[in-house]
């Protein structure tokens, strides 16, 4: 690459990350259905037909938005993970969720983005899902490893529910049970029902010590999931 190209190069890196920068801060400020790229050019002095070079529409805004927040979260989630010893299931468990959560609460506008009220008009493409996916599947292979070391204690499951579970064992982890599959599903909406609770304020006046109620309550969703102490 010549040094002109490389200064082209870097200098698109700065202006995308620069939109973007702006745009979080209009998330934040309006909330991401009111998200605007030519509030964005105006706020950066760049015309808008500047920076439809970089993002042709807001939905490619957003979906650029909600691949880096789902990234982010992901990254601590598997840093938090990374830190704990392979063999202590439960806490490598608690320990994503207690990261997915310490992130929720450093970014909440980011989280509500991902996690909130569907944004009205938008729908998200299909390339957002490997980073959508990273969270689940750190929980999917953490019961993987215990299934195929200590083993899972038994999960219930009743006979009118299995043909779903079969279907989301094949789809989600063949290689566990669908007792585990059914399990993994309902702990992850759980999860982020409990962060979603605690960010949007449904917590106020109900539960105080929240660190200390989390942390009980993801321990729970080990055990749900059949992860042995």
């Amino acid at each position: 690459m010549s040094t002109t190209q490389g200064a082209r190069a870097r200098a698109r890196i700065e202006v995308t990350a620069a939109i973007k920068d702006e745009a979080r801060r209009q998330l934040a400020a309006e909330g991401a259905a009111k998200l605007s790229l030519r509030a964005v050019a105006r706020a950066l002095g760049m015309v808008s037909s500047a920076l439809y070079r970089y993002f042709p529409s807001r939905d490619e805004l957003l979906t650029a938005l909600i691949i880096d927040a789902y990234d982010s979260l992901g990254e601590a989630a598997e840093a938090a993970h990374g830190a704990v010893a392979d063999t202590d299931h439960v806490r490598r468990w608690t320990a994503v969720c207690e990261a997915a959560r310490a992130w929720a609460l450093a970014h909440p506008h980011e989280y509500a983005l991902i996690y909130g009220s569907p944004v009205p008009g938008y729908a998200a493409p299909e390339t957002t899902v490997p980073a959508a996916s990273r969270v689940g599947l750190l929980l999917i292979g953490i019961v993987r490893d215990a299934h195929q070391g200590p083993g899972l204690a038994d999960l219930p499951l009743s006979a009118e529910l299995r043909p779903e579970a079969e279907r989301m064992a094949a789809d989600l982890a063949p290689d566990l049970p669908p007792e585990a599959a059914v399990a993994l599903v309902a702990a992850w909406a759980e999860l982020f029902g409990l962060v979603g609770f605690e960010l949007f304020g449904q917590f106020h006046r109900v539960v105080e010590d929240r660190e200390t109620f989390f942390r009980h309550a993801a321990a729970r969703l080990a055990h749900g999931v059949g992860l042995r102490p």
